[in-house]
């Protein structure tokens, strides 16, 4: 098997709060949670065919150096008005881009820099 991404690890200080927009707006799908953790993918394939995207309860460390997930949306232009909606700041409003997709770039309630794409 080749090199894929299985995981992404994301540090948010409140469960509730992060879930409402990875899995309220962006969409993904809740796998499992215990205590701290809630493991959500992107899509329902089979553990090993999806990327899975933990979030854990813990004082997160934000900052613009770190790692920024692209997540595929259905219409960028909603999903960033929702995602401000439930406690993300818009850093670059949505706008076609040369490479083929409508993007926008967000900053979560826990500092997070994350891209919401969708194909033109």
């Amino acid at each position: 098997m080749g090199t894929r991404i299985a995981r992404l690890t994301i540090s948010v200080e409140q469960l509730p709060r992060a879930l409402a927009l990875y899995e309220g707006v962006i969409g993904l799908t809740r796998r499992y949670d215990v205590d701290g953790l809630v493991m959500l993918a992107t899509n329902n394939e089979p553990v090993g065919s999806a990327v899975e995207v933990l979030l854990h309860e813990r004082m997160p460390t934000s900052g613009d150096s770190g790692i920024a997930p692209s997540f595929v949306v259905a219409d960028v232009d909603a999903a960033t008005e929702a995602a401000v909606e439930a406690g993300a700041t818009i850093v670059d409003e949505p706008a076609d881009q040369e490479w083929g997709e409508r993007q926008s770039v967000i900053r979560d309630a826990d500092g997070h820099i994350l891209c919401l794409v969708a194909p033109l």
